[in-house]
């Protein structure tokens, strides 16, 4: 795999800005985590060589320093709201966050249960955490939020929520999804830090868009169609343009919101440190891009990725017009178009060729290899077997799964598990070749061949299903598909 990014600058830079931001605010801040901790793929995947867990390794290099405020909302406890990545409710969440965060060492402080109105539902939540061991705090609903900034920083707007305990110089404020509350956790913890003599400031975290690329350049773009489904519209920020007199990048919400935090700031502190929202971000990003080519053409991948991604939701009723057309608008404006992506016209190219579902993949040096379905394999199994195959310079014609193995699968899957479709998944044909490793040298090395898949680019002309999607993901393979079932 080419690397676009160099991600141990980007642990040393980002770490030494974040120090830098603390020792500014009198040793006191509360950093704002957006976007992803532990599994960012999308930054992975539009930055090759950045890291799904850098910015969890680069704050672990801080975590003496450190302690971590987990937020949920009471809406979202009520409603039982649930991370579609994950399969599981914001509360299951934060039990899990606090795990992942204290087996590598973090020290979560508490959890902060916000927009709280008496649900019982929350105080059923913050009962558990407590039997538990874990601090929680509620912060109420303020009538008016975020405008009625006289009523905000008050007594009785930021100054009845629960003030926060915490013990450290750098106070991490999490959440298992958006619309937690995690700024306003931020400002109502800065107004009673302020009210108790202590100085403290406030920064936020989050990697998209990158604010010293251009406005139109790919990875911007590529934030763009990741958010369609939010409708977030990259926009050069007018406050630092005014302030500095340069370009910088950042997205609509920041700058809509930027008068009413510039008022909230100047309610606390009687001035606002920041000149725009740009001020407020920690982001060295851009600094750390080695390769902008290899960068770009991941973009335009990822971008056209979403696209089918949102086709797929439209024809499972999971999504709009409105999301497809903006995303259709995004390729325009990258100047691509679907055949940018060589694996797409291949594996359309073979389909409208065999009549059947085809699938295609670009490996790494350019090599695009096909494969279509057949009475034993879907056309993404066979596509795999012929990738490692081709990767361990076995001859095509070399059958790795013997048919005498494949039928006996078969029947049970529609005999015994009662399966409509007998051909193999990706993950049934990686069982039987990794048992016929033991013994068969050919099954062994192209098993040895499936690290060399990752970041490869792969299109089949029909749906796959649900277990396909994780394999391939697992692989680390960018996967796009027709919106089309099978027949």
């Amino acid at each position: 795999m080419v690397y676009g990014f160099d991600n141990e600058k980007y642990l040393k830079i980002q770490s030494e800005h974040i120090k830098e931001r603390i020792s500014k605010f009198g040793n006191k801040l509360y950093l704002e985590l957006g976007g992803k901790l532990f599994d960012d793929h999308h930054a992975s995947r539009v930055l090759p060589g950045f890291q799904p867990d850098s910015k969890l390794r680069m704050l672990w290099q801080l975590k003496d320093q450190a302690e971590i405020v987990i937020v949920i909302s009471a809406l979202d406890i009520e409603k039982n709201k649930v991370r579609s990545d994950l399969g599981i409710t914001y509360d299951m969440d934060v039990l899990r966050l606090r795990t992942e965060f204290q087996d590598r060492g973090f020290l979560v402080g508490s959890v902060v249960v916000t927009h709280y109105n008496g649900q019982i539902s929350a105080d059923a939540f913050r009962n558990r955490l407590e039997r538990l061991g874990i601090t929680v705090y509620y912060h109420y609903t303020i009538e008016g939020y975020p405008n009625n900034v006289g009523l905000i920083t008050s007594d009785e707007g930021f100054g009845n929520n629960d003030y926060i305990v915490t013990s450290r110089p750098l106070v991490i404020v999490t959440a298992p999804g958006p619309g937690s509350g995690k700024m306003a956790v931020c400002l109502s913890q800065l107004y009673n830090e302020n009210k108790r003599g202590i100085e403290a400031g406030y920064a936020k975290f989050e990697t998209f868009p990158v604010w010293s690329l251009p406005l139109k350049h790919p990875v911007n773009i590529a934030y763009e169609a990741a958010t369609a489904d939010l409708n977030d519209v990259n926009m050069i920020d007018p406050f630092h343009l005014e302030a500095y007199g340069e370009i910088a990048i950042n997205y609509n919400r920041d700058i809509e919101i930027f008068p009413v935090l510039n008022a909230l700031f100047e309610g606390i502190y009687g001035e606002n440190p920041y000149k725009s929202p740009t001020d407020m971000g920690v982001n060295m990003v851009g600094f750390c891009i080695k390769d902008d080519q290899v960068c770009c053409n991941a973009s335009k991948n990822e971008i056209i990725r979403r696209y089918f991604t949102a086709l797929n939701n439209l024809a499972q009723g999971k999504c709009n017009d409105d999301e497809v057309n903006k995303i259709a608008l995004l390729l325009k404006q990258a100047k691509i178009d679907v055949n940018y992506r060589k694996s797409i016209k291949a594996a359309r190219d073979r389909a409208a060729e065999s009549g059947l579902p085809c699938s295609a993949i670009e490996l790494s040096d350019g090599t695009i290899i096909t494969a279509e379905t057949s009475p034993l394999l879907g056309p993404s199994s066979a596509l795999i077997l012929n990738s490692i195959k081709h990767l361990a310079g076995i001859d095509h014609n070399v059958k790795l799964i013997p048919q005498e193995m494949i039928e006996p699968i078969q029947h049970t899957k529609t005999n015994y598990l009662w399966s409509r479709n007998p051909r193999l998944h990706s993950d049934e044909v990686l069982v039987a070749l990794s048992v016929l490793s033991t013994h068969d040298e050919n099954c062994r090395k192209a098993l040895e061949k499936l690290p060399e898949l990752r970041g490869c680019e792969m299109h089949s002309t029909v749906m796959l299903g649900e277990v396909d999607h994780k394999i391939f993901k697992k692989l680390g393979v960018g996967l796009t598909c027709d919106p089309t079932r099978k027949k």
